[in-house]
């Protein structure tokens, strides 16, 4: 860069920090002083650096941004106002209901990939791009702005480790080291050396700037690339940076300024801001679009009626079996993939497959990353060990990501391993996501049938799958909609409904031959779509027997498909009487602790007649 190139990028760099300020002035919340920290980065950033389509923001080779420090997304919504991609005065309609510049970013904007705010995970959405970019033959760099506060996250260490792992010399972190924290300064404050080994530990190279040195940035950015390693960056900066009583003064973070404080700033920094409208932005490459086109239909399966099969191996052929002709889809593990049998698709397309190791967190975050460049991403462990990574989730609820998540070994099913590998909590975790979908098959036609689904819709989908081996029971061209509930059995006559999924269906099954020995008819609904739940399947099956419901599941009374099921039937007059685990499990023989905790086929023969 010439010296006048120099000149105006730190001219862009102020009017940022005076759009940040106007703003969130306007607003009266916000975090002035945290966007005027990182202003010379993101100047230099997406003014002198960063290749990318102004215009299309999500032209699929654009070099990608994720601000892991949300809180300054008055900064990033400036930049790209400054861009020309919208009218600067919409600043001033920032945090207000119905405008998109929300408080934190979130992709109904068309430059935000995915949301952001609560701290530690953009790095792992980031290398789960920065691995996307790689398959996909994309030469974009992805680059994450954190803060130095939010990498005391154990995240933040999950996804450095992963990127040293596999090289990803596509993966930018720059860290934002203002000193300051919200309430105090930060735990190593300006010690750079303390962050520099962190990153070097864990295979990164790095490199540490003067954060409002342009000229000394742009030179370290000019070396991106250079070598195998991700690159972090660490940019000394000072919170407030660019106003004099705001810079490096503790007791401004989250605090907008008053009229007359933002005058003030405003003429401090006015005579030298410039606007970055009209600045030439280098363009991306053109290289081959990927395919990320779903296909017209899937390979067929083939079960035998009473095969004996879990469905978390039934899993495993779904993925591999769909995998054949669906471009899309991508797989990640976190070291259980002989357990989950995602082994399966791992051993068939290993470049669409990466092992994440006992990381969750770090593996739902690298799996939003490959989803919001346009893959389906299955990630699979325990379904307990996703209790780990409740925040990501729920931020990729935030996000709207498209992300399926497949939990393994849930309930006390699982037997002798005991309650620290039972899934007991995650129907009602998952069924609390925003926009979730929530699946738990019985046999491994309806869990092949389910992946299809999964695949094919937009959004967050948890499918929890079995340890035991179950028996096939419907054909291979049975349905099974998201949304809908399957009548296992019913006749005529049958006195009380119940509602069960995955091992209690079979167990339901069971109780239906042992009370038609004794003259007692029951209908039996496979609740396989929890959430959305099959309400009318249910419920006219329900008004046939007497407005009675039984639910029997394998999972603490909290939360789960008996909770489900009562929050949409009691409304019309439906009583449901819920079995499930109501006490904390210990490790046994999987019928015996089916049976203890009441769940089995002899508790539901009990619980019908109890009923009269």
């Amino acid at each position: 860069m010439i010296d006048t190139d120099i000149e105006l990028l730190k001219g862009i760099a102020n009017q940022l920090r005076i759009h940040s300020i106007t703003s969130t002035t306007a607003a009266g919340s916000g975090h002035p002083t945290s966007c005027c920290s990182a202003a010379d980065v993101m100047a230099t950033l997406f003014f002198g650096h960063m290749r990318y389509d102004a215009k299309n923001p999500h032209y699929y080779n654009n070099d990608r941004f994720i601000l892991s420090k949300g809180h300054a997304a008055p900064l990033l919504y400036a930049a790209w106002a400054e861009t020309g991609l919208f009218p600067t005065s919409e600043l001033l309609k920032l945090r207000q209901f119905g405008c998109d510049l929300e408080g934190h970013p979130t992709p109904r904007l068309p430059f935000v990939d995915v949301a952001t705010g609560s701290l530690g995970q953009g790095l792992s959405v980031g290398a789960g791009m920065a691995l996307a970019a790689r398959l996909d033959h994309l030469d974009y760099r992805t680059y994450v702005l954190l803060g130095d506060g939010e990498i005391a996250e154990g995240a933040v260490w999950e996804a450095a480790s992963l990127a040293g792992v596999y090289k990803l010399n596509n993966l930018i972190a720059i860290v934002d080291d203002n000193r300051l924290g919200q309430s105090q300064a930060t735990a190593f404050g300006h010690d750079i050396s303390v962050y520099r080994k962190r990153f070097e530990a864990f295979g990164w190279r790095v490199e540490d700037v003067d954060g409002h040195d342009i000229e000394e940035i742009l030179e370290v950015l000019s070396g991106v690339g250079l070598n195998d390693q991700p690159l972090c960056i660490i940019a000394k900066t000072y919170k407030g940076a660019g106003v004099s009583f705001l810079q490096d003064k503790d007791g401004w973070h989250g605090r907008p300024l008053n009229q007359e404080e933002a005058a003030k700033a405003i003429a401090e920094l006015q005579p030298t801001a410039k606007s970055g409208i009209g600045v030439p932005i280098p363009a991306p490459a053109q290289l081959p679009a990927p395919n990320n086109t779903a296909p017209a239909g899937y390979p067929p399966i083939n079960y035998k009626p009473g095969d004996s099969v879990a469905t978390r191996e039934a899993y495993g052929n779904a993925l591999a079996r769909i995998g054949e002709v669906d471009p899309r889809i991508v797989a990640v593990d976190g070291d259980t993939k002989n357990s989950t049998y995602a082994e399966k698709f791992f051993n068939k397309f290993p470049n669409r497959s990466t092992e994440c190791f006992i990381a969750e967190q770090n593996m739902v975050g690298v799996a939003t990353g490959f989803g919001a460049r346009g893959k389906v991403p299955f990630a699979s462990t325990f379904a307990c060990f996703f209790t780990r990574a409740f925040d990501q989730i729920r931020v990729a609820g935030i996000s709207q990501a498209n992300l399926k998540i497949v939990g393994s070994h849930v309930g006390v099913s699982i037997g002798e391993d005991g309650p620290s590998q039972m899934a007991l909590e995650d129907i009602a975790m998952m069924r609390t996501i925003a926009g979730s979908v929530v699946l738990y098959p019985s046999d491994a036609v309806s869990t092949e049938k389910l992946i299809e689904q999964m695949a094919q819709t937009k959004g967050i989908c948890f499918l929890r799958t079995s340890r035991p081996k179950t028996p096939v029971i419907y054909g291979n061209d049975e349905k099974f909609p998201i949304g809908g509930a399957k009548v296992a059995r019913q006749n005529a006559g049958d006195k009380a409904t119940v509602v069960a999924a995955g091992v209690t269906l079979h167990e339901a099954l069971k109780a239906a031959d042992a009370l038609k020995t004794e003259g007692i008819g029951i209908t039996v609904i496979d609740a396989y779509s929890i959430k959305p739940l099959g309400r009318d399947i249910i419920k006219a099956a329900a008004q046939k027997t007497g407005n009675t419901i039984i639910t029997v599941e394998d999972h603490y009374i909290e939360g789960g498909l008996g909770d489900a099921v009562a929050g949409e039937l009691s409304v019309d007059g439906i009583k449901v009487h819920k079995l499930a685990v109501t006490s904390l499990p210990r490790s046994g023989k999987p019928a015996e602790l089916l049976a203890h905790f009441g769940i089995d086929a002899a508790a539901i023969v009990k619980k019908v007649k109890s009923l009269g």
